[in-house]
């Protein structure tokens, strides 16, 4: 089964097990829950019932009390209907929205907008001080209830703020000036003459004798006392008998859940083509890189997972075509290397064995000159691959280079002073780092001799040694004839030369053309750099950087 169809029916079978799994429990669990809620439920109850008491409680009055049903009845989708104690209708949702009154259904629920007694009273109270507080706290309920239907009437907003012993306080929120000046007077005129009854004063003072538990009796008298002015308790009843149990459709869930399946399906059937199409790509692609077409490549365009695979791959493809590049030129590179020396030795042996020339000892100098040649080329081919490879054995140990430079400095005395130039050493103190001395030797050894054949008689080579925090830096530098500007990039590449016409002279003190490669690979696996700085006519300055220890 290819990956698309996995995929494709994986998505599938999760969708419509996933999907009938969520319509059943969905019809079982609304089927349930509506079958129990035939009325409205406990949240829509609790937001009418309050908002219908803080109405009479802010306004001091059920003043307006019809509007406020019509929009609750509207917002919750709930019928509602306000009747006194006695039964009479204050307000009905049904007839205020025009149609015909339903009958009501289940329990009524009970709104008491008034306030109630707060006050604790001790085991031993007095029932004077008590009735002046209850008092006083009446007369101010009151008058503010004069005031908030004043403020009510003019159209402006009450906040109220409970007391100590549960009295609201009334304060207009955005009333005019002149609106509040006329509620203040009407306030004042309707405060004189009110005071407590006797009747009143009496009853507490029987709350005093004849309870052990006075605070029931005190919230009586003082309920009985505010019934005369305060807003009436009302019954609220909320749904209506004619209205059916709710059911819910299963022909719509069903409906839902293969419309849900059915996007599934498409979307994984969109998101598989999103997916294998670079997949797709990449396997064509690789099928052409493994048939030898190193220059294919595949579309990288986003920023995803796919994206950066393309990009992954295609930074292979140009490693892969990089190498074999490598491996083409070195090839012929090696080839050109060896085809002149291997026909000067045929060329040699063709005429010793013809008689052209006489079989002297200078001639099997050359021939053996020739193939000392070969075999450095050979040898330095062989480490550098090693090397590359990561199979050259290094024997690290810890060394002063500052030593090591006087040992190269001692090494190339002679061939220096054959040519005429002076080699010298600079050190500020010992080097210490972690290295083979063989290889660092052979690689500032042939560093040295480069600065020889390039250094004319009377020059100066100088091996300089510092430290700079972390790192030891070795410097060669010759003042020889130099090196373009636009040769310097290709000075570590093997066989290469600045002067492409120019071949070896022949002879065991030729280079193989593979030095400096060698000399950076090297330097590598030591964790350090190289690096070369020339100017033409000037010299040349060969940098090794190596870690410190």
């Amino acid at each position: 089964m290819s990956f698309r169809l996995r995929v494709i029916t994986m998505v599938i079978l999760i969708a419509v097990v996933s999907t009938a799994a969520t319509a059943w429990l969905t019809l079982q669990q609304a089927s349930r829950q509506l079958n129990e809620t035939v009325t409205a439920n406990q949240q829509q109850i609790k937001q009418i019932t309050t908002e219908l008491g803080d109405h009479a409680r802010t306004r001091g009055s059920w003043d307006g009390i019809s509007t406020k049903v019509l929009d609750l009845s509207r917002s919750t989708r709930q019928r509602i209907r306000l009747t006194t104690d006695s039964g009479s209708v204050i307000a009905d949702s049904d007839v205020l929205a025009g149609n015909t009154a339903r009958d009501t259904t289940g329990s009524p629920l009970l709104v008491d907008p008034r306030p109630t007694w707060q006050m604790k009273v001790g085991r031993d109270w007095y029932w004077g001080s008590i009735a002046k507080t209850m008092a006083t706290e009446i007369i101010e309920y009151q008058i503010g209830l004069v005031y908030a239907r004043c403020l009510t009437a003019a159209g402006a907003s009450v906040k109220t703020t409970v007391g100590e012993f549960g009295t609201p306080t009334y304060q207009a929120v955005d009333a005019s000036e002149q609106t509040l000046t006329a509620c203040n007077k009407e306030q004042k005129a309707r405060s004189r003459g009110i005071r407590p009854s006797p009747q009143f004063m009496d009853a507490v003072r029987k709350c005093r004798e004849s309870n052990d538990d006075p605070e029931p009796c005190l919230q009586s008298v003082f309920t009985k006392a505010i019934g005369a002015f305060a807003p009436a308790p009302v019954q609220v009843h909320i749904g209506a008998a004619q209205d059916p149990a709710p059911r819910l459709k299963s022909g719509t869930i069903a409906t839902v859940a293969g419309l849900v399946a059915a996007i599934a399906i498409a979307v994984s059937w969109l998101l598989s083509r999103r997916v294998l199409r670079p997949i797709e790509a990449l396997t064509a692609a690789a099928r052409h890189i493994g048939q030898g077409d190193l220059a294919r490549r595949v579309p990288a365009a986003g920023r995803d997972e796919l994206a950066e695979l393309a990009r992954a791959f295609n930074r292979m493809a140009d490693s892969l075509h990089a190498s074999e590049e490598r491996q083409r030129r070195m090839t012929a590179d090696i080839a050109h290397e060896l085809r002149t020396p291997l026909a000067n030795l045929r060329g040699y042996l063709e005429a010793l064995q013809d008689g052209v020339i006489p079989p002297t000892p200078e001639v099997f100098r050359s021939l053996l000159d020739e193939a000392v040649l070969q075999q450095r080329i050979i040898d330095d081919l062989q480490d550098l691959a090693l090397a590359e490879a990561g199979a050259l054995t290094y024997h690290k140990t810890l060394l002063d280079l500052a030593e090591l430079l006087a040992n190269c400095r001692d090494a190339q005395r002679v061939a220096a002073a054959h040519a005429a130039v002076n080699l010298t050493t600079v050190t500020d103190g010992p080097a210490r780092v972690y290295g083979d001395p063989d290889r660092l030797r052979q690689v500032i050894g042939n560093l040295v001799r480069n600065a020889l054949a390039a250094t004319p008689a009377g020059g100066t080579i100088t091996l300089a040694v510092t430290t700079a925090g972390d790192q030891c830096r070795v410097t060669v530098t010759d003042t020889g004839t130099g090196i373009a500007e636009a040769d310097l990039p290709h000075l570590f590449d093997r066989f290469w030369r600045a002067d492409p016409a120019r071949t070896r002279l022949a002879g065991p003190s030729s280079g193989s053309g593979l030095g400096l490669a060698i000399a950076r690979q090297f330097i590598t696996d030591h964790g350090g750099t190289i690096n070369a700085a020339s100017q033409l006519g000037a010299g040349t300055t060969f940098t090794i950087n190596l870690p410190y220890v």
